[in-house]
């Protein structure tokens, strides 16, 4: 499986609100803290690969918005 950036985004996302969730539902501390410390190190390293990824666009910012590109007529 290839470690893409978007799939790092949707672990840590998940991750995350595993986390709210144990807290909410007053799962023991250690069990919440580990699972921070956790999230932390993933939001870390999910940053680092988006921010190394290799992924390139020919969208500008007069593209606005993708769905709706209002710079240009395709």
């Amino acid at each position: 499986m290839k470690n893409t950036a978007m799939f790092w985004v949707a672990n840590t996302t998940i991750t995350l609100v595993i986390l709210t969730i144990m807290a909410t539902m007053n799962f023991p501390f250690n069990w919440v803290f580990y699972v921070t410390v956790l999230g932390q190190f993933m939001v870390v390293y999910m940053v680092y690969k988006v921010l190394t990824d290799k992924y390139t666009t020919t969208k500008t910012f007069k593209d606005f918005y993708e769905d709706h590109p209002i710079g240009r007529s395709n």
